[in-house]
């Protein structure tokens, strides 16, 4: 249930910069590792449906790699709700798990803590090189120029879901291909008296990820080259407002959903309730609540004009998790096998066909496995037209910032008030006052 880190990006404040002094991670106490090297602690991110879920799906993997080197794993699945401020109470009290999950947007923020072992050509060499993993996925393990903050362990990309009986029974032969497409698809849904398209507007993360793919179709960037915010330049406002304007003015998106933040956009579409879903490899999810996969179908999610590509073709971001290791671990051998099990071949197809999400190791990748329909969509969207989110130290604030002034205007739209281009760029500069002084 990855978009629930909703609610711990929204939390974060001006700890982050509190924390950027800060070098802690990976003590005896408090969580961290004992003095023993037959021991490691790992937080592991809530990925399936329910904590006990992620239990079942990694203690027998634990349990192997214990087998393996003799070394336990203590394991612990923190919730979405929880984990960053988790990581950075961490970092700045020195008492931490010895490895973790990190969602990888946050990789460049967490980086500039100082709290996380930077994985330099010497450690990736421990864990069989660089060259292992996919080019788009280590594109969201830190700052540009710098050495990847973590390593990437599951990867991500959003698409459309749509219910195959819905658009059958309102004439569609297709799914949409670009916003307008989809807009007038959504009149057939509507008259048809089904939901179009489902949204979380309460979700800050899941508000800033569409906004950042709206933004990247308009040719714009959230952040100048010197990593300065620029929120409120013309089309990064045009782009958020044709976002909310799917609700605000199209009427495709329901007004309740302004509320939604915790995915019961998702439980709509696998209720049947409404059409289409925008959302993170979501078949696993979907699964879980009792949708089969032959109810719905997947495709890129729609661009502006032409087909999903580079450049403002793009229609996702690169979204994942990371694996990172605190770099005062007691523990640092063991940390850097554990990290080569978690990310060895087999691992990673047994991992990723539990999650429903894509290896970004390149050999399990290629896995038979993975070439399915849906994963074809998927894997094409991250080799072909998905584009990181800014790997820059403020990062999580512009997630918060953005996310919260995205969710402003969507329950204005929900109010009934009217969304203009000045109301869209008041929020966005109450959002840039926000950020943090570089």
């Amino acid at each position: 249930m990855r978009s629930i880190r909703a609610a711990a990006v929204g939390a974060v404040t001006m700890s982050l910069a509190l924390a950027a002094t800060a070098c802690g991670g990976g003590s005896s106490t408090g969580g961290g590792s004992d003095d023993s090297p037959k021991t490691l602690t790992y937080w592991a991110s809530n990925q399936g449906a329910s904590i006990e879920i992620d239990k079942k799906v990694l203690q027998p993997e634990l349990d192997k790699f214990q087998k393996q080197t003799g070394i336990k794993v203590k394991l612990e699945v923190v919730p979405w709700s929880d984990l960053l401020n988790r990581i950075l109470t961490a970092t700045t009290s020195g008492q931490g798990p010895d490895v973790l999950n990190i969602g990888n947007t946050w990789s460049a923020s967490l980086q500039a803590t100082g709290a996380l072992l930077p994985w330099d050509a010497e450690n990736l060499a421990k864990i069989g090189g660089k060259d292992r993993f996919v080019d788009s996925a280590l594109g969201s393990t830190g700052a540009t120029g710098k050495d990847p903050a973590a390593v990437p362990l599951y990867s991500m990309a959003y698409a459309l879901y749509y219910n195959k009986k819905i658009f059958a029974d309102a004439g569609i032969a297709k799914p949409p291909v670009t916003w307008d497409e989809l807009i007038a698809d959504g009149k057939k849904i509507s008259a048809k008296g089904k939901s179009v398209l489902g949204a979380e507007g309460g979700n800050g993360s899941e508000n800033i990820h569409h906004a950042f793919v709206f933004a990247k179709q308009h040719g714009a960037d959230f952040f100048t080259s010197d990593g300065k915010p620029d929120f409120t330049n013309d089309n990064i406002v045009a782009a958020v407002k044709q976002y909310v304007d799917l609700m605000a003015k199209d009427k495709v998106i329901p007004t309740g959903d302004a509320e939604y933040a915790q995915n019961q956009s998702v439980s709509d579409f696998a209720k049947g309730k409404q059409a289409m879903l925008l959302w993170q490899s979501a078949s696993a999810n979907l699964k879980s609540q009792g949708m089969s996969d032959s109810d719905y179908g997947i495709a890129p999610v729609p661009v502006q004009s032409g087909t999903p590509g580079t450049g403002t073709q793009v229609n996702s971001m690169v979204a994942g998790i990371n694996l990172a290791v605190f770099k005062n671990t007691k523990n640092l051998d063991g940390a850097a096998k554990f990290v080569k099990f978690m990310t060895s071949d087999d691992e990673q197809k047994i991992l990723n066909t539990a999650y429903s999400s894509i290896p970004p190791v390149k050999a399990a990748q290629e896995d038979p496995a993975f070439n399915t329909p849906a994963n074809s969509v998927l894997k094409n969207t991250l080799a072909t037209s998905a584009a990181a989110l800014p790997q820059v130290a403020a990062e999580s604030q512009f997630e918060t910032t953005v996310g919260t002034a995205v969710k402003n205007l969507f329950a204005a739209a929900a109010a009934g008030k009217a969304v203009t281009t000045d109301s869209v760029k008041a929020e966005l500069a109450k959002a840039q006052q926000q950020m943090p002084a570089a």
